[in-house]
Formats: C-alpha cells, structure tokens, sequence
C-alpha cells in the first residue's frame, strides 16, 4: 500500500473527545503493556536462574552418585538421578554439533561447575532438535556418560490470567472515557451557552460551579454576555433618545414650512420632513422592539387573529388573503405578534401589491405563520443581511417607496421577545416568504 493510501485509510479523529480518548487511551496501554513485558522478562529471568541453579546442584550430586557405583549399578540408578529437565545416559549418546550458543555455553558451564572441573566435557546440540542439548564426560573409570538436558522455559501462565487481563484493559478505558468526559464537558456547555446566547433576553447565567479552571471560564463568560447585553442596550438607548429629541425640531419644521407660501420648494420640504419624521418613528419602534414592551403572554385563537389582521387591510382595500385552513390556539404576546405581520404585510404590499397569509404547524408544537407574495424577492446572498437595521436594496427599496430598512429587523428583535425566529427566502416561481416560528 502506498502512502497516500495510507494516510487516506488513516484519519486523526475530527472531535477533541476522540482525539483526547485516542492519546490517553493508547499511552495508558503503552505503559501497561511495557509493565507486563518488563514483568514477563523478570519472570523468565528468574525461571532461567532457578533451572541454572537446580540443574547445577542437582547434577553435581547424580554425577559424583554415578560416578563412586560400582559399574554394574550405575544402570539401575540412572532413573532415579534423572530430574525433569535433564536424564543421565550411559554410553557416548547422539551424535550432535557443538553448540556455541548463548544457552549452551550456560548450560556448560553449570555442567563442569556440577562436575567440579574434573572430568572433560563437550557440549552438543541434537540436530532437528533446537532445546535439546547433550553433555559428554568421562567418568574416573574411564566409563562415559552423557546428560541429555532438556531446558524448560518460562513457568506457564495461569489460565485466569488473560480474563485478569481483559477485566484491567476494561478498566482502563472506563476510566479513559470517564476522565475524558469530565474533561470535555465543561467545553460542551461552554459551547451551547454561546449558542444559546442572546443578549436581547434574560437568561440564566452559564453555572460556576466545579473545578476552577471551569469556573475562571464560566465567570469570564457570563461577564462577557454581561457586557454584550450592556452595550447593546446602551446602543439602543442612544438610538432612542436621538430619535425622541428629533421629533420636537421636525415638529417645528414642518409647523413653519405649512405656514410658508405654497411652493414647489415648500412641497418638496415637507415631503422630506415627512420622510424624516417616519424615519425617526421607525427607530423609536426599533428600540421599544429590543427591550419589549410588557405584554404579557396570553392564548389566541389563531383562526380569528389571523383573519382580523386580513379584514383589517381588506378594509382598506389592500389585496391581503389568507391561503388554506387556520385552525388551533398558541400562547403568544399577541400586540408583538400584530406588529411583526404586519411588517411583513406591509413589505409584500410595497413591493408585490398584494400578500397572503398561511398557517402550519411544524413538528409537535411549533407554529409557522408565513406572509407572501409574488414582488421582485431578495438576492439569496442578501436574506441574511436584510434582517440588519437600516438595510436597503437600492433597487427596489429606497426611499420613494418610504422604507427604512427598520421593518425587518423591529420584526425579528419582537420575534426574540416572544420566544419565536424569523426566517426569508425567495418562492418558487418568484416573490419573497417572511416566515415566523412560534415555540412553545
């Protein structure tokens, strides 16, 4: 396989809580398996010692018993001096090779250790048999005698041992998992409060309670919503007093100019004092939307609110109908809801000549309440910026049309107010749906 193919089948895990299990995981694994392999090599080290040990005391013993029997005892003997891991034999053995390795060269020395350096020695290797090794000496008689040594390797390993095993590497990533979830957490509820952060609406603040790295972070956070709600407010303050202290002057504007001879000049003027005025209104209603206005919530028979809103225009001759069946009650500040439709309504009507207005429900609970029409719509790239204040599409809505870009966004800042959002995109066919959602 080639590396790019291999760095294709391999990929880093995209969440830090994978990523985190993943190093934890496999450095705790690492470890552990380096603290069994150092114990296996401790026990095979010991086990090698303790055979060395025996085979030498052992053997120097059968080997100094053969060696005073007469000779026509020593056959009957040979079984009780053998030991497991080696057996005596009378008679020059298997042919074999010399072994030179590093366990022969052991074994030999614990051989001519056990026999005292007094009879010659040869060590050799039993062809096709790797472990099974032979020692030629020669008795004082002359006799020789061979000890055919079988090593034993490490003691076996208890048949409870790999279950031992399983329940500890369980263990461990139990504990991984649970020290990565405790780490990890506090960031996940981190991140759903800034999502769920608006500085339009009270809400509880971020909890800090638990370690105090999580607390520095949760106390930061809630100063810094504090902050955002504070300028924000203080935004919309400046905004409403400005507006509020421009209604005397225009007042006195539009006072002289009525009293001024008639004029195209005297036209156009009040023609903009009006435009200004409506402007002025318009960012007044703007910061009333931001901090709501008291309403309380209360249930609505959505049939008949709907249809008072489209008798209402229809009255005064404005095309505004309602499309399917409107059927059920929701649980609204009713004023703020009014104003945001007919916001909507008004758009439609500017811009398309006519609206409608449908009602269905989404999911178990949620309500939908879409006005729509068939005008020039908005560029798909624009939807998000035409809910900002003051946005305008210089193509369509400017000034002549008497728009001030506030519309949309007094929309959404009341929609915040009754627990709902407020969403545009363009129709098939042509024409622009303002829709808001009511939550329960």
């Amino acid at each position: 396989m080639t590396a790019s193919g291999t760095a294709r089948r391999w990929r880093w895990p995209s969440t830090l809580r994978s990523r985190l299990f993943l190093i934890l995981f496999a450095g705790l694994a690492i470890a552990y398996g380096l603290s069994f392999s150092i114990l296996l090599l401790e026990r095979y080290m010991s086990a090698k010692a303790v055979m060395l040990g025996t085979l030498e005391s052992d053997l120097a013993t059968s080997i100094a018993v053969v060696d005073r029997l007469p000779a026509n005892e020593r056959a009957d003997w040979l079984d009780r001096l053998s030991r497991g891991n080696y057996r005596l034999v009378l008679g020059p053995g298997l042919p074999g090779v010399p072994d030179m390795s590093g366990r022969g060269a052991e074994i030999a020395e614990r051989i001519e250790e056990a026999a005292g350096h007094k009879f010659p020695l040869k060590i050799e290797s039993i062809p096709g048999d790797g472990k099974r090794l032979q020692g030629h000496l020669t008795l004082s008689d002359g006799s020789p005698l061979t000890i055919d040594v079988t090593p034993t390797g490490v003691m076996p390993v208890a048949k409870w041992l790999p279950y031992v095993f399983a329940v500890q590497m369980g263990l461990l990533v139990l504990c991984t998992w649970f020290a990565v979830r405790q780490a990890i957490r506090p960031l996940g509820e981190l991140a759903a409060a800034a999502d769920a952060l608006d500085p339009n609406q009270k809400g509880q603040p971020m909890s800090e309670a638990g370690p105090s790295e999580v607390a520095h972070a949760a106390r930061a956070f809630n100063g810094m919503r504090e902050r955002i709600a504070h300028y924000l407010e203080e935004r919309v303050q400046i905004l409403a007093a400005i507006s509020h202290d421009l209604q005397t002057p225009i007042t006195r504007m539009r006072l002289r100019a009525d009293m001024a001879d008639d004029s195209p000049e005297k036209d156009k003027l009040v023609n903009d004092l009006r435009e200004i005025e409506r402007l002025v209104q318009d960012g007044i209603a703007y910061a009333r939307s931001s901090h709501g206005n008291g309403e309380k919530i209360a249930r609505i028979d959505l049939s008949s609110f709907i249809d008072s809103i489209a008798y209402d225009y229809q009255d005064t001759g404005k095309a505004v109908s309602v499309v399917g069946v409107v059927q059920g009650t929701a649980s609204t500040k009713p004023h703020a809801l009014r104003r945001i439709l007919t916001n909507f309504i008004d758009n439609a009507i500017k811009f398309a000549g006519a609206a409608e207005i449908s009602v269905e429900r989404k999911g178990e609970s949620d309500i939908a309440i879409t006005v729509m029409d068939r005008g020039p719509g908005i560029p798909d790239d624009m939807l998000d910026a035409a809910m900002q204040p003051f946005f305008r599409l210089e193509q369509s809505r400017n000034r002549e049309t008497g728009g001030t870009g506030l519309g949309l966004a007094i929309a959404q800042q009341l929609a915040g107010t009754i627990g709902g959002a407020v969403r545009l995109y363009n129709r098939e066919g042509g024409g622009l749906a303002a829709e808001v959602t009511l939550r329960p």
